[in-house]
């Protein structure tokens, strides 16, 4: 207990002192994979300026069929679970050019059981590159295309798995700028 509660001190602290030094966005995904289904969800993005100067960016999202194609149509119920790491070229520019890896997990619910069989889940590895606005107001966007490197085939993984995907991301952003 007494290392738990040393612990957080020392984490509300550094938080406290880094606070000025990092940029956090939350906002909203929305993602089409060629020929196939809209996926939307939420993300969240971090930098710091110890991240290289801002140039590294961390994020996490979360975007799920069930909130597109599946939400108004009869489309596979699927999830994706995703964690990476963006270059932001021009880091201090309003405009910016960005690459990025990402990496996470695939879910497809076939709600079948004549789909038992098939593969559902999966790995995913992702290359993207975009370009990346925040206004002068609290609100910043982001569109981009990427290629997902472990894709599916529908035996060997699941088969609404595609490769290539566009992204358009609606971030607000909670730093003080």
């Amino acid at each position: 207990m007494k290392k738990t509660i040393i612990l957080l001190c020392f984490l509300t602290q550094f938080t406290v002192r880094a606070q000025h030094l990092a940029d956090w966005e939350v906002g909203l995904r929305f993602q089409k994979t060629e020929q196939l289904y809209w996926e939307n969800g939420i993300g969240v993005d971090f930098s710091s300026e110890r991240f290289v100067n801002k140039h590294i960016h961390l994020k996490m999202s979360y975007a799920s069929s069930r909130f597109g194609s599946a939400l108004i149509g009869n489309a596979v119920r699927q999830d994706n679970i995703l964690i990476g790491a963006d270059w932001r070229f021009r880091p201090q520019r309003a405009f910016q050019i960005f690459t990025g890896l990402n990496s996470g997990f695939f879910h497809a619910d076939m709600e079948n059981a004549i789909f038992n069989q098939l593969p559902h889940n999966s790995l995913m590895l992702s290359v993207e590159a975009g370009l990346y606005y925040r206004f002068k107001f609290p609100i910043a966007t982001s569109l981009s295309a990427g290629y997902n490197l472990i894709s599916g085939d529908g035996v060997t993984g699941p088969g609404t798995l595609f490769p290539v995907f566009y992204q358009l991301s609606v971030y607000y952003c909670l730093d003080k700028k």
